[in-house]
C-alpha cells in the first residue's frame, strides 16, 4: 500500500469521525435491555448488527456533509484556525487540505446509499417491525442527511435538539426491531443516552460561538449571552438529573439513581470546569467520558435487573 493510499485512508477515517464511537454505544444499551433469552437469538443479533453497521454509514454521511457545509461557509476555517491548539485541523480533512470538496461529497452520497440499504435490510431481517419503529428509522435517516445539508436543520435552530434526538432514536429503533415493544424503562434509557452527546456538544458550541455567529448558525451559545448559555447548559444538566431520579417511576429499579451517582457527580464537575474555571474544552472532553461512564452503568444495571 502506497503512502498516498494510507494518507487518503486516514483522511476518510477522520472525515467519517470513526474515532467518535459514542452514538454507536447505544446498541450495547439495547442488547442488555433485552430479556436473556433474546440476547443470543440469531435473528435478533443479525438485525441489531446490520442496524449498527448501517448506523455507521448514515452517521458518516451526516458528518461528511456537515464538514462540507462548514468548510464552504467558513465556520470550520474559523473554528479550526491554526492559532487554536485545542482544535486539531487534521480532524477536518477539507480544512487540512487532505481531501477536496468533490471527494467529500462523493463519500457522503456513497455512504448515505449504503446506510439506507443496510437499515432497510435490518428492517426486513428483524423479528419485529412495528410501524412506529419503521417510521422512526425513516425519519432519523431523512433528518440525519438534512442536519447540515438540504434544509440545514442545524442552521435553523434545531442543532441541540437533533443531537439529543439522534441518540434517542438510535436506542429506540433497534430496541423496537428486537422486541416490538415500547416501554418506559427503555424510553428513559434512550433519553439518558441522547443527553450524553448533547452535554458535550453544547460545550463544543460554546467554544465555536464566534465561527457560528459569523455564518449565522443559531446555536444556543450563538444566540444568547455567555451567561444565558451557561444557564442553558445547567438546565440541560439538571434535566438529566431529574430524569435519573424519575427512572424508578418509569419501570426502573428503585436503586437506579444511586447507580448513576458517578454520572451526577461528574456532571456537576463538568459545569464547574466549563463555566466556573472557564476551561470549556476540558469540560467537553469530560463530557465524552461521562457519556461513556453512563453507558457502562446502564449496561451493568440492565444486566443486574435481568438476572
Amino acid at each position: 500500500m502506497t503512502t498516498l493510499a494510507v494518507t487518503r485512508g486516514k483522511a476518510y477515517f477522520r472525515l467519517a469521525k470513526l474515532d467518535i464511537v459514542d452514538y454507536y454505544l447505544g446498541v450495547a444499551v439495547v442488547w442488555t435491555l433485552l430479556v436473556p433469552m433474546s440476547r443470543f437469538d440469531p435473528g435478533v443479533l443479525l438485525a441489531i448488527g446490520v442496524f449498527l453497521l448501517g448506523e455507521v454509514f448514515v452517521i458518516a454521511a451526516m458528518v461528511a456533509l456537515d464538514d462540507l457545509t462548514g468548510y464552504r461557509d467558513g465556520s470550520d476555517i474559523t473554528n479550526y484556525s491554526p492559532d487554536d491548539p485545542q482544535r486539531k485541523r487534521y480532524r477536518k480533512p477539507l480544512v487540512a487540505g487532505t481531501l477536496g470538496e468533490a471527494q467529500v461529497l462523493r463519500f457522503a452520497w456513497v455512504t448515505a446509499v449504503i446506510g439506507a440499504a443496510l437499515w432497510l435490510t435490518a428492517i426486513m431481517l428483524a423479528p419485529h417491525r412495528p410501524a412506529w419503529t419503521v417510521l422512526l428509522i425513516v425519519v432519523t435517516y431523512f433528518f440525519s442527511l438534512q442536519y447540515s445539508w438540504g434544509v440545514k436543520l442545524s442552521y435553523h435552530g434545531f442543532q441541540e435538539f437533533f443531537i439529543a434526538a439522534l441518540g434517542w432514536a438510535l436506542v429506540l429503533a433497534p430496541y423496537g426491531l428486537a422486541t416490538g415493544e415500547f416501554t418506559g424503562f427503555a424510553l428513559a434509557q434512550a433519553l439518558l443516552f441522547g443527553l450524553g452527546p448533547l452535554l458535550f456538544g453544547v460545550y463544543s458550541n460554546t467554544n465555536d460561538v464566534d465561527g457560528d455567529r459569523r455564518v449565522g448558525r443559531p446555536t444556543v451559545a450563538a444566540l444568547t449571552s455567555p451567561r444565558g448559555n451557561m444557564f442553558f447548559v445547567i438546565a440541560v444538566s439538571a434535566a438529566e438529573f431529574a430524569l435519573i431520579v424519575a427512572v424508578p417511576a418509569l419501570g426502573g429499579p428503585l436503586w437506579f439513581p444511586f447507580a448513576l451517582l458517578p454520572t451526577i457527580g461528574s456532571r456537576m464537575r463538568q459545569v464547574w470546569l466549563g463555566f466556573a474555571l472557564g476551561d470549556i474544552m476540558r469540560a467537553r472532553m469530560l463530557g465524552i467520558r461521562i457519556h461513556r461512564i453512563t453507558v457502562l452503568t446502564l449496561v451493568v444495571v440492565n444486566l443486574a435487573v435481568s438476572t
